[in-house]
């Protein structure tokens, strides 16, 4: 018998105890009792210990079945004395390796089979190391199935957050369905109702739902680069880093772009800074303050209450530009004191807490939310063209939707100057409007070009 056949058997033992339980309650309960007889007790008793027993028992198997199967994938990995690791990316950033677009050169216009199965390796990694994180990856989409970028520049446009992508990866992310042009979600306008019956047997409160969608279109966010043929074919320099790596980068400040401003138009989504609907607080004060009344302070918290109040959830975080952090940071009490600390020396009675110095990301806390900084959100708002606005959202009720980045190279068009055509390109969604309320936006005379 081995451990699974010991924990099947323990658990039809356990089974069987817990009958004995049931018929002891329910002859007491037949008889009207209050209380188990000296028999009933002793075998109630008996039959409690033993059932304990046997939980401690299986947990005790279950946890050296767990041991025995992780042990065995350790020998999967380690076999004759030799590690077995991973191997290694098809693509990386070392002049010294294949090119990524000289491959993609070669399989398109010259049929390279070398080539060909280096991109399709490179499409298998890619795939498993999505598969791991558990987002859905597919490079069989569009027409005759994209090759990927490799998996160093997966890691760097997604994981790093590289010019402007702050926003974009505080929002709920989900993949792009292949096949359409538009992601609807539904809405329920108006609820259901209940109320107090008014006497028995009279009629219950019936009110039906009424319900609605809201549509995000699908948006293509594409670059390209002519590249010569002779950088990609004998150049020792890696012109892949170069061209792609620069390409990545501009692809997430679009996507943080759409995501803060997109004019909803025009081939663009719809952005949380242009959403209608949303919680509006205004911060009018002619001589900007930290604190106080009217101050930015008093109304970041004005605007969490009203979320509060309209979506029954709290919000998940502040979002501000890094000149209106830098300004909170300089401000001062009436003894010169500042109102926004370190968070390392164990700050008593702070307006906010400064975690550390960065250009983009979480930089602290205030009123209870981490505080991040976004140099996307724009600096030209208000009458004056100088104010910026601060976010403060349920950011898990806004959603992003990618696909997988795409990559290809040609020739056409551009054989007569020996040179070659790379591009990039992936769809997106966005939608912020199922829960409008749940983004609140702090504008106003207090938000005008911060003076230090």
């Amino acid at each position: 018998m081995n451990k699974r056949e010991m924990i099947q058997a323990l658990q039809e033992k356990r089974a069987e105890l817990s009958k004995t339980l049931d018929t002891i309650l329910e002859t007491v309960q037949k008889e009207e009792r209050t209380a188990l007889n000296d028999d009933e007790k002793t075998s109630f008793d008996g039959a409690e210990t033993e059932i304990r027993e046997i939980d401690a028992r299986v947990k005790e198997l279950d946890e050296q079945i767990r041991a025995d199967e992780a042990a065995a994938e350790v020998s999967k990995r380690y076999s004759a004395g030799r590690a077995q690791v991973t191997d290694p990316q098809v693509y990386t950033r070392r002049a010294t390796g294949p090119s990524y677009f000289r491959d993609l050169y070669l399989a398109r216009q010259k049929g390279d089979r070398e080539a060909l199965e280096r991109l399709d390796r490179n499409n298998r990694m890619v795939a498993d190391a999505k598969a791991k994180e558990q987002r859905a990856i597919s490079t069989g989409s569009g027409a005759g199935g994209e090759f990927v970028p490799p998996l160093w520049m997966e890691q760097e446009f997604v994981k790093l957050a590289r010019p402007g992508r702050i926003t974009a990866n505080l929002c709920r992310q989900g993949d792009v369905p292949p096949g359409t042009d538009s992601i609807n979600i539904p809405k329920i306008n108006t609820g259901t109702a209940t109320a107090v019956q008014a006497t028995q047997n009279s009629g219950v409160q019936q009110t039906d739902m009424a319900t609605t969608s809201v549509s995000s279109p699908v948006v293509t966010i594409a670059g390209g680069q002519t590249v010569s043929l002779q950088l990609i074919e004998q150049s020792p320099l890696s012109i892949d880093e170069v061209v792609l790596g620069d390409l990545a980068a501009d692809y997430a400040k679009q996507v943080d772009t759409q995501v803060l401003k997109g004019t909803g138009s025009s081939g663009q989504v719809t952005g949380m800074l242009t959403l209608s609907g949303t919680t509006s607080v205004a911060w009018t004060q002619a001589t900007p303050a930290l604190g106080g009344a009217g101050g930015m302070y008093g109304a970041i918290a004005n605007a969490i209450q009203q979320i509060h109040t309209s979506r029954f959830l709290p919000p998940t975080a502040i979002i501000m530009h890094p000149r209106r952090w830098a300004w909170a940071e300089a401000q001062s009490d009436s003894t010169g004191r500042p109102l926004v600390v370190p968070d390392s020396g164990g700050a008593f009675n702070a307006a906010g807490n400064l975690d550390g110095q960065v250009s983009e990301g979480r930089v602290g806390r205030m009123l209870g939310l981490p505080v991040y900084v976004d140099s996307l959100i724009p600096t030209n708002g208000g009458a004056g063209t100088n104010q910026d606005t601060i976010i403060v959202g349920k950011l898990d009720d806004v959603w992003l939707w990618e696909g997988q980045v795409r990559a290809e190279a040609f020739q056409q068009t551009y054989a007569n100057q020996l040179s070659v055509f790379v591009r990039l390109y992936n769809y997106v969604a966005f939608q912020a409007g199922r829960y409008a309320p749940a983004t609140g936006l702090v504008t106003g005379t207090g938000a005008v070009t911060p003076a230090f």
